[in-house]
C-alpha cells in the first residue's frame, strides 16, 4: 500500500527527459562550465565523464552551492511562463482519465467483482507502460500545417473527450453491474489510457519547443504537478464526492460517475479549443525517422549491461506488488470508506512533493543508486506492516488513532517510493546517451513501468486462486447444490446470497501471495539486485553509449 495504492494505480508516471536539439555534445570540456551557457542546462543529459570532470575540484557542499547558483540564475520570460502554464494544463487533463482508470474505478467496482475479474480490468494499465512501442510514430508523423505535436494532441484530446462523453450516459449502469459489463469497461478505460499515453508522448515532445532551452528542465516539473493534480481530482477527490456517506455527512449532492465524466469531457473539449489559437514553433534537429528510432532502440537493447538493467527493473518491484494491488482493497472490504482513502491520499500529497525534492538532492553524486538500493529494506518492511494492518484491521467505526497510523504508513511508503524514483531517474539520466537521450530514457522508463504492471494480473489472480471461502448455509437449506458452496467466484457468491447464506473465508489468498512476494523481494534484493546494481553503477558512462 502506497500513496497511490490501488489495484492498478502503482503505475509510476516517469517524466521523459527531453532530447537536446543541439545534436551531439562535445565530451572534452576542460573547465567548469559557467552558468548559463546554452549547453549547461540542467537537463540531466550530460555524460558521467562530463559530470565528474566538471565537479572534480568541488566538495559536496561546493557542488550543492554551485547548483543553487545555477538555479538562481535561471530567468523566466513571459513566453516561458505561458508555456509552463500550457504544459501543466495539458498534463492536468491527461491525469483525469488516468486517475479514473488506474485509481478510483477499481475501488468502485471492487465490491461486485472477484479479484480474478479485477485482474482483467487491470489490463487497462498496460498501454501507459507500453507507449514506447508507438512513440516513434508520434514523433515522426504529423501535418506541417497543423504542427508536429498539435497534429496528435488535438485529435487525441477530442477522442478522449468523446469517449468520456459517451460513457457518461451509461456510467451508472456499467458500474452498477460491472461483472456483466466487465469487458466493455475494460475496453473503454484501456482506450482512454492508450490515448492518454499517446498524448503524453506528444506533449513531452512539444515541451522541447514550448520552453526556452535554458528552462527545458522545468518540463518535468510541469508534468509532475499537472499529472499528480489531475490524478488527485479523479482519484481522491472524486472518491470522496462519490461517496454517499461523505455527501450525507456534509449535506452536499453526491457526485455521480456520469456527471464527473461529463465534466472531464467538457474540460478536454475546452482545452482543445484553446489549442487552435496556440502557435507551435519548430526547431532544427528534431527530425528522426521512424525506422531510425526503432533501430536506435534495438542497438541500445543489444548492450549487455542495458539488458541486465532492464531485468533488474522487471523484478525490482515484485516484493510489494501484493501490497500495492490488494492491500487497500482488502481494507475497503473490512470497512475503510472511500472518503477515508481520499483524505489519506490528500494528506500524503504535500509529503510526496517534499520527498521528491529530497530524492533529487540525495540522488546527486557518484552513486545515485545508493539511496535507491537502501530504500528497498524500509519499503519491504512497510509492506509487511501493511499486511499486518489488513490482518488486524478493526471493525468500524475506525478510530482517529488508527487513521493517524494508517496515514503515517501511507506517507512512509510514498516517501520510500519517491526516493527510489529519484535515484533510478538520476541513474538513467547519467547513463543515457545524450545524442539519443529521449529514446534512451523512454526505453529505460518503460521497463520501470512494466516492473509495476506485469505482476499485477498474476497477483490479483493469485489472491483468488489461494483463497478458500465457503458458503455458510442456514439449516433450512440442506439440499443446496455444490456450486454454491464456494464463495470465491462471483457465481458462488451470488448462489450463496440466493440461498440466504453467508460467505466465510477460511483461507485468505492475500496473505499467501503477500508472503510469496515478500520472500521473492528479499531474496532478489540480496542475491541479484544489490550485487548487480553495484556492478552497473561502476560501469563508465562511455560503455552505455551506442556506436554513432
Amino acid at each position: 500500500m502506497h500513496a497511490r495504492a490501488t489495484s492498478l494505480e502503482s503505475v509510476e508516471i516517469l517524466p521523459r527527459t527531453p532530447r537536446t536539439s543541439g545534436g551531439a555534445r562535445s565530451r572534452d570540456h576542460d573547465a567548469l562550465p559557467t552558468p548559463y551557457e546554452g549547453d549547461d542546462v540542467e537537463l540531466s543529459l550530460l555524460g558521467d565523464a562530463e559530470r565528474r570532470e566538471a565537479a572534480a575540484d568541488l566538495t559536496l557542499e561546493e557542488e550543492q552551492e554551485y547548483l543553487t547558483q545555477v538555479d538562481a540564475k535561471r530567468s523566466f520570460s513571459a513566453r516561458d511562463k505561458r508555456a509552463m502554464v500550457l504544459l501543466t494544463v495539458l498534463y492536468f487533463i491527461q491525469g483525469f482519465p488516468l486517475g479514473l482508470a488506474l485509481g478510483s474505478i477499481p475501488f468502485i467496482i471492487r465490491e461486485k467483482l472477484s479479484y480474478s475479474q479485477l485482474a482483467v480490468f487491470s489490463l487497462a494499465a498496460y498501454p501507459y507502460s507500453l507507449k514506447l512501442l508507438w512513440s516513434p510514430i508520434v514523433d515522426s508523423m504529423f501535418f506541417p500545417s497543423i504542427g508536429r505535436r498539435k497534429s496528435w494532441i488535438i485529435p487525441v484530446q477530442l477522442i478522449v473527450g468523446t469517449i468520456m462523453l459517451a460513457m457518461s450516459a451509461r456510467a451508472e449502469e456499467l458500474v452498477a453491474d460491472p461483472g456483466k459489463h466487465l469487458y466493455t469497461l475494460t475496453f473503454a478505460f484501456t482506450s482512454l489510457v492508450f490515448f492518454s499515453a499517446t498524448q503524453d508522448v506528444a506533449v513531452d515532445g512539444w515541451a522541447l519547443t514550448l520552453l526556452s532551452e535554458e528552462n527545458l528542465a522545468y518540463a518535468s516539473t510541469c508534468q509532475v504537478i499537472g499529472l499528480n493534480s489531475g490524478n488527485i481530482m479523479s482519484y481522491s477527490l472524486f472518491l470522496a464526492l462519490n461517496s454517499e456517506n461523505f455527501a450525507h455527512k456534509w449535506g452536499i449532492p453526491r457526485l455521480t460517475l456520469g456527471a464527473y465524466l461529463f465534466f472531464c469531457a467538457c474540460m478536454s473539449y475546452a482545452v482543445t479549443f484553446v489549442l487552435f489559437f496556440v502557435k507551435e514553433d519548430s526547431r532544427a534537429g528534431e527530425d528522426m525517422g521512424i525506422k531510425k528510432v526503432y533501430l536506435t532502440m534495438w542497438e541500445i537493447c543489444k548492450l549487455k549491461h542495458v539488458q541486465i538493467l532492464l531485468a533488474v527493473h522487471l523484478l525490482a518491484k515484485v516484493g510489494w506488488q501484493a501490497d500495492d494491488a490488494v492491500a487497500m482493497l482488502k481494507m475497503t472490504e473490512k470497512g475503510l470508506g472511500r472518503e477515508d482513502i481520499a483524505v489519506a491520499v490528500l494528506i500524503d500529497f504535500p509529503f510526496e512533493l517534499a520527498a521528491g525534492w529530497l530524492a533529487g538532492r540525495w540522488a546527486r553524486g557518484d552513486r545515485p543508486l545508493r539511496a535507491w538500493t537502501y530504500s528497498f529494506w524500509p519499503r519491504l518492511a512497510l509492506t509487511l506492516i501493511a499486511a499486518l494492518v489488513v490482518y488486524w484491521f478493526p471493525r468500524p467505526p475506525i478510530t482517529s488513532t488508527f487513521m493517524v497510523g494508517l496515514v503515517t504508513l501511507i506517507i512512509l511508503q510514498s516517501f520510500t517510493g519517491t526516493i527510489q524514483f529519484g535515484g533510478i531517474s538520476a541513474f538513467h539520466t547519467r547513463v543515457s546517451d545524450p545524442v539519443v537521450g529521449g529514446t534512451y530514457m523512454t526505453l529505460l522508463n518503460t521497463f520501470v513501468n512494466l516492473g509495476d504492471t506485469w505482476p499485477r494480473f498474476f497477483v490479483l489472480r493469485g489472491v483468488d486462486l489461494f483463497t478458500i471461502a465457503t458458503c455458510s448455509l442456514p439449516e433450512a437449506a440442506p439440499g443446496l447444490s455444490v456450486e454454491a458452496r464456494e464463495c470465491v467466484s462471483e457465481q458462488g457468491k451470488a448462489a450463496c446470497r440466493e440461498a440466504s447464506g453467508q460467505c466465510v473465508i477460511e483461507q485468505d489468498g492475500f496473505y499467501i501471495v503477500s508472503g510469496f512476494c515478500l520472500i521473492f523481494g528479499v531474496v532478489s534484493v540480496l542475491f541479484f539486485i544489490m550485487p548487480t546494481v553495484r556492478k552497473l553503477q561502476a560501469i563508465p558512462a562511455s560503455k552505455w553509449r551506442i556506436a554513432s
